[in-house]
């Protein structure tokens, strides 16, 4: 048999599975810092003492600060995980976007939305 170009399907669904439910935890991990800033979750200091309460502003707003760049590398990890949805749809899942060849199932274990090998990563220093 000649060298492989692509995943056959059997193996795209199993990374498809890997991929759904990194995707349903990050959705959920997003709604948590996204309800972090908006203190959707109720747990603030807004029923406290105005004495309390100025003593935590800087703190809250620090965290709120961190929550908020929290939720854009989750909202980016989210995005990077549609986008290998995608490419397991247009059956090209798997292949490095600068050798095409195919990644190894290792990385694509460990990283579902990677579109380097580990050899082209590193090559780029």
């Amino acid at each position: 048999m000649g060298v492989k170009n692509r995943y056959s399907d059997e193996e795209l669904m199993e990374f498809k599975e890997i991929i759904l439910k990194k995707l349903e935890k990050a959705q959920a991990d997003y709604e948590m810092y996204k309800n972090s800033i908006t203190q959707g979750d109720g747990n603030d200091i807004s029923d406290t003492s105005p004495t309390f309460k100025v003593l935590e502003e800087g703190a809250a707003t620090l965290s709120k600060e961190e929550a908020g760049k929290l939720a854009q590398r989750q909202q980016k990890f989210i995005q990077h995980l549609q986008a290998a949805l995608v490419r397991i749809e247009n059956k090209t899942y798997g292949v490095c976007r600068e050798t095409g060849k195919l990644i190894s199932k290792e990385r694509l274990r460990a990283v579902p939305h990677a579109t380097l090998s580990i050899d082209a990563k590193n090559s780029q220093g």
